[in-house]
């Protein structure tokens, strides 16, 4: 009997210890894929059933699908692996249309028989299953295979072209837009001047004279009505009531520095007393912002129409969040940003960027918005930014420094009249030339003329300006001066 119960223990811990054995065999194989299936047979009469997982994984980040597992992932075997890799090459050239790149790995788990096949990123997208009279491009959602959208379909077009969104030639004659606002920024922040050959040099422009889609969103009036931003100040943690909200369409620069005053005249800036002067101290670092309203704009998807960037400010967090998710299909939070791909959606965009010195060509942005956030004072492990992302969108979220003391009344940062930066510079201009004209200031402070007119208006309407005179030979008052 003793004999016995020992048998039984020895088998049981026998069988325990082989499951365990396959299971890390399994788990070893898996680790290696980017995404995976498990079929636990091959489905020759609807080959759909699993091609449209090889779709899928070719027009991704490649896949593997695991016949002779089923889906709980246990290891059932196959009867006949070679008849079974004969039968998936048929119907791969019967069913997939261009030909994907794939290998087919028999492995043995516990004296059972599986098949890997190896579906490799393809390079000429996108790859359709072509059956039943259908004609679909698969994409991988998760862990699921479903069929491409239009906007997906856009871009896996794209990729199979190797072209890329904002590389594409317009109809939009160059002649018909001016780039006032990129040649000034330019100067301002490169301390060269400007050259007209600089946009064709940059792929602003075409040989033929018309804009790229890049160029598009460099110029004076962008006529491309995707490119928005909508910026709003929330009174809590939560979405609610709204303290205060806008709306910018337009030029991508004119875009970043209205997001930048934004931010500015709704965030707290404190400061400390010290025994030479004071010191600054922000709610949030001002280089962490830029780099990611930079981030946001240079790498949302410009072929989702009807969409925009939203900045977002609660009481304890900012957050952007833009169309378009990591161009390489991966997810930003299953990865360390140290490791994060350079790969860019739009590399022109990044370019112009990079040349005006909003951003490093080595791709370092992730990392400096957290190296800047926690050079702040008061700053916490848990206040490290976070980056979330989807197939669909990009998140990027700042938290609050906890300690901005004194804060309302320095430097003007928060004056009564709630002036932002970008309005104080107009007054000082109006001061020093009272007859300047609208378009004077745009192309001053680098912005466009619905800006200004935007801004000219706000202060009328505040009580800080006035307008004396006819249009043409009018003079602006500035009412408030020791407000500004």
């Amino acid at each position: 009997m003793i004999l016995c119960l020992i048998l039984n223990k020895i088998m049981y811990l026998c069988k325990i210890r082989n499951e365990y054995s396959y299971a890390m065999e399994l788990k070893a194989l898996i680790a290696e894929c980017t995404a995976y299936d498990f079929k636990v047979m091959l489905e020759e009469k609807k080959p759909k059933s699993w091609l449209k997982s090889v779709s899928a994984f070719a027009n991704g980040l490649g896949g593997s699908l695991f016949f002779g597992i089923d889906n709980d992932g246990i290891v059932k075997g196959l009867d006949d692996v070679q008849h079974v890799c004969e039968a998936i090459s048929s119907k791969i050239r019967d069913y997939m249309d261009p030909l994907p790149e794939v290998e087919m790995i028999p492995h043995d788990i516990d004296d059972l028989h599986i098949l890997q096949l190896k579906v490799n990123a393809g390079h000429y997208t996108p790859y359709y299953y072509v059956g039943d009279g259908q004609r679909i491009a698969f994409v991988r959602i998760g862990d699921e295979s479903v069929p491409a959208t239009a906007e997906q379909m856009v871009r896996l077009v794209l990729k199979g072209s190797n072209k890329t969104y904002d590389s594409l030639h317009t109809d939009y004659k160059s002649e018909d837009y001016a780039f006032t606002i990129l040649a000034n920024t330019f100067k301002d922040r490169t301390k060269q001047e400007w050259d007209k050959k600089y946009l064709l040099s940059f792929g602003l422009v075409t040989v033929a004279g018309t804009l790229t889609n890049a160029g598009a969103l460099f110029a004076d009036d962008c006529p491309l009505w995707q490119s928005r931003l909508y910026c709003t100040r929330w009174d809590g943690t939560e979405k609610g009531d709204a303290i205060n909200d806008a709306e910018f369409t337009g030029n991508v620069l004119m875009l970043l520095r209205e997001a930048m005053n934004f931010v500015k005249s709704n965030t707290k800036r404190g400061w400390e007393k010290l025994p030479d002067g004071r010191k600054n101290k922000p709610e949030y670092a001002e280089r962490a912002v830029l780099e990611t309203m930079v981030n946001h704009f240079i790498h949302r998807d410009y072929t989702v129409m009807g969409s925009e960037v939203h900045l977002d400010i609660y009481n304890d967090r900012l957050t952007v969040t833009s169309p378009g998710g990591m161009y390489n299909g991966m997810l930003i939070q299953d990865l360390d940003i140290k490791d994060v791909s350079s790969e860019r959606r739009n590399p022109i965009l990044a370019n112009v960027m990079a040349q005006l010195d909003y951003m490093e060509k080595r791709g370092s942005g992730l990392t400096r918005i957290c190296n800047e956030t926690k050079a702040l004072e008061g700053y916490r492990d848990e206040l490290k930014p976070k980056f979330k992302s989807t197939p669909t969108q990009f998140q990027t979220i700042i938290f609050a420094s906890s300690d901005t003391p004194n804060v309302g009344d320095y430097d003007g940062d928060m004056s009564e009249t709630k002036l932002t930066e970008r309005q104080q510079k107009i007054l000082n201009l109006i001061k020093e030339s009272p007859t300047i004209t609208g378009k004077q200031m745009s192309e001053t402070l680098s912005v466009s003329q619905r800006t200004i007119e935007r801004d000219l208006s706000a202060l009328k309407k505040n009580g800080v300006l006035k307008r004396e005179g006819k249009d043409n030979s009018g003079v602006w008052i500035v009412i408030i001066i020791d407000k500004c």
